[in-house]
């Protein structure tokens, strides 16, 4: 086990700005750097994940990330501006209700999507108030410009929220920074209320052993610098 000069310096910023601070703790932060680990919690399934790459490679493979959707962007001018924050849009013609163009655009577009003359789809003889929603600048300026003709329009939905994204990648930066909450190895470890992925589990059963802390223990001996501390983890 060899103690790099960059983590050494960053366990001793450690062991000197954290008050009480026990052996297995400070051995987990070794692991967390040495191996650049950057847990995650997903907590829509409760999960915690080795990475946020690793998560969003899992989802991107279930199909539970995005989806490719389709758009009718109507001709004429919309009722959308350069100030609008939020749209909401028929799935069936393209009609757009924006937030600051209409007192009232969540109530406007279930109102319109119930009498909309192309909505067919019925849920026990009622028509479907089904509707898109965005606030992805990208999609709302689709909007501001005044067209002579409909046009179609490929977008992608968050598998999560159905919110509406210009690309794939706008809907992975949503999910990166309003679906997971990035948690330190010691609190992976000292938590008990969420499951921690099946790969990421075996991981930390395969280095967090009595050995293995041993030889930790072992490599910072000989540095002067750990000396206290080590003193204070043998008394305990």
């Amino acid at each position: 086990m060899t103690l790099a000069a960059d983590i050494k310096k960053e366990l001793l910023k450690l062991l000197k700005n954290t008050k009480s601070i026990d052996l297995v703790q400070t051995y987990l932060f070794y692991l967390e750097k040495k191996h650049k680990l950057k847990p995650v919690l997903f907590p829509r399934e409760k999960v915690i994940y080795q990475s946020l790459d690793s998560l969003i490679k899992k989802l991107e493979g279930e199909g539970k990330l995005w989806r490719e959707t389709e758009i009718t962007i109507q001709f004429g001018q919309q009722s959308v501006n350069k100030n609008t924050k939020k749209i909401y849009i028929c799935p069936f013609t393209g009609k757009v209700f924006g937030d600051n163009t209409h007192p009232n655009p969540q109530d406007a577009i279930y109102d319109w999507v119930a009498k909309c003359p192309e909505n067919k789809e019925r849920i026990g003889g009622l028509p479907v108030k089904r509707f898109f929603v965005s606030e992805d600048p990208d999609v709302i300026q689709s909007y501001i410009k005044e067209r002579k003709a409909a046009i179609k329009k490929v977008v992608f939905s968050s598998a999560l929220t159905g919110k509406l994204f210009n690309s794939k990648n706008a809907v992975i930066e949503d999910f990166k920074q309003n679906h997971v909450k990035h948690m330190s190895l010691f609190e992976v470890q000292n938590q008990n209320r969420f499951q921690i992925e099946e790969h990421f589990l075996e991981f930390i059963q395969t280095h967090l052993t009595e050995e293995n802390v041993t030889k930790f223990v072992e490599e910072l001996s000989g540095y002067s610098e750990f000396e206290p501390y080590l003193g204070q983890w043998l008394e305990a």
